[in-house]
């Protein structure tokens, strides 16, 4: 269908020709990265909730029978609630950078991409 300005005929052959758009090597090469440090994220987040765990398991016979000596017991749980606070920011960090990447590759993609509308 022809506009008033005739306009509509170059933004469908641009359109055209983004949907048939390869990304560059850059592009690959930029996901490749993020998806390396996503995965290395959710790695890190699932040892550092693995390490809470065990250590709460170690840990909780030790307070019972040294309850008396509060101090190893406030270190063991600022411990404890350290390594649950690195295992939760590892894995709200590797959701942020899926959650951009998936953006991301949507735009490059034509999944409704700003640059399109131009």
């Amino acid at each position: 269908m022809r506009g008033i300005d005739g306009g509509d005929d170059e933004y469908n052959e641009g359109h055209r020709q983004q949907l048939h758009h390869h990304p560059s090597s850059a592009v690959i090469v930029k996901a490749l990265a993020a998806a390396a440090a996503a995965v290395s994220m959710l790695l890190l987040s699932g040892l550092a909730l693995t390490a809470a765990v065990l250590a709460l398991i170690v840990a909780a016979p030790l307070l019972l029978s040294f309850s008396p000596v509060l101090v190893p017991a406030a270190i063991t749980a600022a411990l404890l609630a350290a390594a649950f606070a690195s295992a939760g920011g590892f894995g709200a960090s590797a959701v942020a950078v899926l959650a951009w990447m998936y953006r991301y590759l949507q735009q490059i993609g034509g999944g409704g991409s700003k640059a399109s509308a131009h």
